[in-house]
């Protein structure tokens, strides 16, 4: 302490020399000027001289790191690239009503379509329009051809966590056959009996060989602990049937009508996580109901749509290319003009045969647009194998009005008559776009046949129709244009058979030819590959002959998707329209960039 204050004491008597301050002050300045000027501005033309060589070495340098850049950029998207992004919501266009979510009554496309997005059955078709695996593992059939014993899965849920058995496949069956459910479906069922063996085996019992059977097991499977306790005749109008549970890739979330006038429906589906052939990549999936394709292509205009189902040909030119990619998928389907055998007029063969050579499909098709294939046949082009396949005669217009000529029907002004007769039929066809501008066509074409013809176009698209009772149950028809499901197996005896004749049969146009019945049903419960072929070119070889319909076209299914959808694949072969979900779990509505495996 005392050191301290004896420093403080002298420190305070030290004296400043500013004079001396001021000395070493300007010794200072002149020495960082001489610095300065020595080491600085002495050598700014030395940095003037090397600038040139200064830019060009940074600019290298420069050109380097660039090149770095661009070659490390290079190096990553060499191993890069686009891929489908898991989620989203995949929102589709589909033409028809909603009224049910029960598969068992489902009647348009829309309906079909959510039951394929909702439930499982026991095979189904892939891409390729091939039979495959669903639920079941496996298939037998005993030494009779007549027992059928399906294996299922074991891994299976309902929506609700409940496990799916061999159970729920006899119930749905017995549902189906059961005339106060009242389904559709019934008539392929009647004779058809089915056993649980076990939890995950069941067994199918025909009365006699059907080698088409295996196509049948596709009907849709329901559960059984849900639709128990209600009574058969309120299956239909039950809550079930309104909020389904089922155990597909998409399970039901909400049914909303956003327009009432328009009749514009929107079902809400969410992906199934526990899907036991690998949950969808999408979240939601929206079905969107349109009364009519024109409202249908008006919402893909305004971009509410990621994809539309079953565009119209006559509607494709409205869809912008640059924005929407467009997939044509050839359906397992014909449209024929059906002749009904009742009426006076074509029961005559002459006039059937003069219609058949008088009726050019090809323009038909050019006048619809789209890819439509041509279909002569009652099957398929493709059911058929060998060289000597039977086709029908060539369009000519000459020769079929020496036809009617030959057969009495003489020309009278625009038009022909025998004996007082004139020879005037009506076309009749549901209101379709596509169908409506077929018969226009095959009007044109058989008035210059010298036919009166007239077209009666019935609206099919509200819930009070009544076509299937009031036109094709009582045949009330001249000529029917009309699309007939065929399928993947050329078995067609439901159409052409007799025994299917009347107002629960589908043999619409009242047919009867006994060598046809016998080789159909020949055919059916054969199952050799060639005695079948054969049968089958027998028959139609004489339904050619006969003519009780005009194959017009194989309907192609024309799908439309936004860019960054990935949805039905270009070579996508369809047996029915929902079966463009064959793949479904793998649709998406976006892309990311991810790194390719070496």
């Amino acid at each position: 302490m005392d050191d301290d204050k004896v420093g403080w004491k002298k420190f305070k008597r030290i004296q400043l020399d500013r004079k001396q301050l001021l000395r070493r002050a300007k010794k200072m300045e002149g020495a960082t000027q001489r610095h300065a000027h020595r080491f600085v501005i002495r050598r700014l033309d030395n940095i003037k001289s090397v600038s040139r060589e200064i830019t060009t070495w940074l600019l290298l340098v420069g050109a380097i790191i660039v090149g770095i850049g661009v070659q490390l950029y290079w190096g990553q998207t060499g191993y890069m690239t686009d891929a489908a992004a898991r989620g989203g919501t995949y929102v589709e266009g589909v033409v028809g009503s909603i009224e049910t979510l029960n598969p068992l009554f489902a009647s348009t496309n829309s309906e079909a379509s959510l039951s394929r997005l909702m439930f499982s059955s026991l095979y189904n078709y892939d891409e390729t329009g091939s039979l495959r695996q669903d639920l079941a593992t496996g298939m037998k059939i005993d030494e009779t051809n007549k027992i059928y014993t399906v294996t299922i899965r074991d891994n299976v849920k309902w929506h609700d966590n409940t496990p799916l058995t061999a159970r729920d496949i006899a119930f749905t069956l017995e549902l189906v056959k059961n005339p106060a459910v009242r389904s559709p479906l019934r008539v392929n069922w009647l004779d058809v009996s089915v056993k649980v063996v076990d939890n995950k085996t069941v067994q199918f019992i025909l009365p006699a060989t059907y080698a088409a059977f295996p196509y049948a097991l596709t009907f849709p499977v329901l559960p059984e602990h849900l639709l128990k306790d209600i009574a058969p005749g309120a299956v239909r109008e039950s809550a079930y049937s309104q909020s389904p549970v089922g155990s597909g890739p998409f399970r039901f979330r909400l049914l909303q009508q956003p327009d009432v006038v328009s009749q514009h429906k929107v079902v809400h589906l969410v992906a199934n996580s526990k899907y036991y052939a690998g949950a969808p990549k999408l979240s939601r999936f929206e079905i969107h109901a349109y009364q009519n394709g024109a409202a249908m292509i008006k919402a893909l205009k305004s971009g509410e749509l990621s994809g539309a189902s079953d565009v119209s040909p006559l509607h494709l030119s409205e869809v912008d290319s640059s924005h929407y990619d467009r997939t044509a998928a050839a359906q397992d389907n014909g449209v024929y003009l059906l002749l009904n055998q009742n009426n006076p007029l074509l029961k005559e063969q002459a006039v059937r045969k003069a219609l058949q050579v008088g009726t050019d499909a090809g323009a038909v098709r050019q006048a619809i647009g789209g890819d439509q294939l041509a279909l002569d046949l009652p099957l398929l082009n493709t059911h058929l194998t060998g060289a000597d396949i039977p086709h029908a005669p060539l369009f000519d217009q000459t020769r079929a009005k020496g036809m009617l000529d030959e057969a009495g029907w003489k020309s009278v002004g625009d038009h022909r008559e025998k004996d007082g007769k004139k020879l005037e039929v009506t076309i009749t066809s549901i209101k379709d776009s596509e169908y409506e501008k077929a018969v226009e066509t095959v009007e044109k074409q058989w008035r210059q046949l010298g036919i009166l013809t007239h077209h009666r176009i019935i609206d099919t698209s509200g819930a009070a129709s009544t076509f299937v009772q009031d036109v094709l149950q009582t045949r009330n028809f001249e000529v029917l244009l009309y699309e007939l499901a065929i399928g993947a197996d050329p078995d067609v005896y439901a159409y052409w058979h007799s025994s299917q004749i009347g107002q629960t049969g589908y043999n619409f146009t009242s047919y009867t030819n006994k060598t046809v019945d016998a080789n159909l049903a020949s055919a059916r419960s054969r199952l050799e590959p060639e005695l079948r072929n054969a049968k089958y070119k027998q028959f139609v070889k004489q339904w050619l002959e006969d003519v009780p319909a005009i194959g017009l076209y194989q309907p192609v299914m024309e799908y439309v998707t936004n860019d960054n959808v990935s949805a039905l694949g270009q070579d996508s072969v369809l047996v029915n329209a929902a079966d463009r979900y064959a793949n479904v779990q793998y649709w998406t509505v976006a892309k990311t960039s991810v790194y390719e495996t070496p």
